[in-house]
């Protein structure tokens, strides 16, 4: 007869509820890589009010490409220590984003890159957002971010804080070279990633509406 005071056996099989516990994991708010993308955003006005209220052009350009150096590190920790969540995988390309428009918006008004570089810059930003927006109200399931676009991002994170660097020198200023390289070949790499996303949003935007008419024929039938 078995010895009821042993109570419940510990089960040593699999997980009987994987699927739970990897949604409850991707609805958690309050991890680290969210804290760090929240930082990163805490600096914008930090970086605005050095540029323009200190009038520091040289610490504003660190602190800019500080931050675009460092987006790399909300996703590492992610995915090094298990802290993928469904808040991280939205705030992460927002802070990106706004990070970049930031940066562009305040370094036309500087003066500190030709008009037409910043506007076609702001341009694919703004196409990229009204797409995703767009996409969000049809249903669309979420699109992962191409490699394309992480690599325009970070050449144009690259080549604005150098831009703001170099302003005022001459065009052969080695800061200012780089500026150019990295920003043609970063906002060559952006618009590239943005014609890379038709195919995506389609299946996306299938993928949605069938989950969500599978939805609500059960709805039905219940």
């Amino acid at each position: 007869m078995a010895d009821r005071r042993l109570g419940p056996v510990a089960s040593t099989g699999p997980d009987p509820h994987p699927d739970t516990d990897a949604a409850a994991g991707l609805d958690r708010v309050l991890t680290a890589p969210n804290a760090i993308t929240l930082v990163r955003l805490l600096c914008l006005p930090i970086f605005v009010w050095i540029l323009f209220g200190a009038h520091r052009q040289h610490p504003a350009a660190w602190l800019l490409a500080a931050l675009g150096a460092t987006d790399w590190i909300d996703g590492f920790v992610a995915r090094r220590w298990h802290q993928v969540s469904t808040l991280g995988k939205v705030l992460d390309p927002v802070a990106d984003r706004l990070l970049l428009g930031t940066a562009v918006i305040s370094i036309i008004v500087y003066g500190a890159v030709p008009l037409w570089f910043g506007l076609v810059t702001i341009a694919r930003e703004v196409l990229v957002a009204g797409c995703t927006l767009v996409l969000a109200t049809l249903g669309a399931r979420r699109i992962d971010v191409l490699w394309v676009g992480k690599a325009g991002t970070f050449g144009l994170m690259s080549a604005y804080p150098a831009f703001l660097w170099s302003a005022g020198t001459a065009a052969s200023d080695p800061a200012r070279v780089f500026a150019w390289v990295a920003g043609v070949g970063g906002l060559t790499l952006a618009w590239v990633a943005a014609f890379s996303y038709v195919a995506p949003a389609r299946r996306a935007l299938a993928e949605g509406r069938a989950a969500r008419g599978r939805v609500d024929d059960t709805v039905v039938g219940a």
